[in-house]
């Protein structure tokens, strides 16, 4: 097993990796001296309680940043996993990531008299996750944080990678910065009070993952929709962790301009077009990105990479998740268009897509001609 470098924090975590457990109970993502574990099963509680408790012997401090959702559906679990430690509740929902809201956060750390060996918990949705790593990115020009989350988009694919930040008014995640978890807990008991529509967000980021790196993956759930009743829900959420963790390991920072990281950014230069248009308010983040897919598909097969048929695939398999396919209101071009400019993949002022070269391979294309999206845009039902 690769060795993890040996701060105070770094033991309980080894500690943690190497118990008792099966071989796929763990994962490394490994990133050098930033390397760390994502550990799987269970309820969560004994993992963390223990991390918690080994951090204590040593001094270290922790903190919790979660939401109203997530206190009044495991405010138990919550309280069992970390006993008193202070914890800022933030208003659930994508329009907590913001400066203000991250300005808030660090305000909370320093009034807690935080210093550099504190930790901070991210336990939550993507929201929490990207608001928390940001601050613990920034706070004191940076300390250590854990992620916990508690939604299925989370889990399979925000909580692992390091890419945390907010929102500006001009666009989605436009603030920012690269700071990798020290640990991340997935337990899959946390999706039991998950309202549905938020399970079948999550769905939006595993079908991705088929779509952009395994076509085995996908045709299992085309055959058949996921669901917390999925006797293979488990190993289908490490799968995609593990398909993250490995296109992380080559490109940590998205610097190849020929794919890496970004093809994880498949379906996302529409549907954050979508979000931005919407003020964040009509959407969840995975349905935005599930109308994103059913653009990056017809936009493949108006390319000449991919026949029909397989478009008609990947939109009833998002359909057979509970998942958008289609604008639910109409938006104008105009306006998505700008938003669409503003995406982070641009490059000298041209927009990148990620693109499908076949169900299960994913390509960056720089050379899209403007008048084939506004086609895609005009199928999905813009104005």
């Amino acid at each position: 097993m690769v060795e993890i470098c040996a701060s105070a924090f770094d033991r309980p975590l080894r500690e943690a990796v190497n118990a008792p457990k099966t071989a796929a109970e763990k994962l490394l993502v490994r990133l050098g001296e930033r390397s760390y574990p994502i550990l799987f099963g269970g309820d969560g509680i004994e993992e963390v309680q223990g991390a918690v408790a080994d951090l204590a012997k040593v001094g270290r401090r922790v903190a919790v940043v979660t939401d109203g959702h997530v206190v009044s559906s495991q405010g138990a679990v919550i309280k069992k996993m970390v006993g008193e430690a202070p914890t800022f509740v933030v208003e659930p929902g994508e329009r907590s990531k913001s400066l203000e809201q991250v300005g808030l956060v660090l305000d909370f750390l320093a009034g807690e008299r935080f210093d550099r060996t504190s930790v901070l918990i991210a336990m939550g949705g993507g929201v929490i996750g990207d608001l928390a790593g940001f601050a613990a990115a920034i706070y004191l020009r940076g300390i250590d944080y854990i992620q916990v989350p508690t939604t299925l988009l989370a889990m399979v694919d925000s909580s692992v990678g390091g890419k945390t930040g907010v929102n500006l008014t001009a666009g989605k995640n436009l603030v920012g910065s690269f700071h990798q978890p020290r640990g991340v807990f997935i337990a899959p008991e946390f999706l039991r009070t998950l309202p549905a529509r938020e399970f079948a967000a999550g769905t939006a980021e595993i079908l991705k993952c088929g779509l952009l790196a395994d076509a085995a993956l996908f045709d299992r759930l085309a055959r058949e929709p996921l669901s917390l009743a999925s006797a293979d829900l488990s190993s289908v959420i490490r799968r995609c962790c593990e398909i993250k963790a490995q296109i992380v390991e080559e490109d940590e920072r998205e610097l190849k301009a020929d794919g890496g990281r970004a093809l994880l950014n498949l379906g996302h230069t529409f549907g954050h077009a979508i979000e931005q248009a919407t003020a964040y308010r009509a959407y969840l983040h995975g349905e935005a990105v599930a109308v994103g897919l059913a653009g990056a598909a017809r936009l493949s097969k108006k390319l000449g990479l991919i026949p029909g048929d397989a478009v008609a695939t990947i939109e009833n398999a998002l359909s057979a998740h509970g998942l958008p396919t289609r604008l639910s209101a109409p938006l104008g071009m105009g306006e998505l268009g700008q938003a669409m400019a503003r995406d982070k993949k641009a490059r000298v002022g041209a927009l990148r897509f990620v693109i499908l070269r076949s169900i299960g391979e994913a390509a960056v294309r720089a050379d899209v001609p403007p008048a084939v999206v506004l086609e895609v845009w005009a199928e999905l039902g813009a104005v």
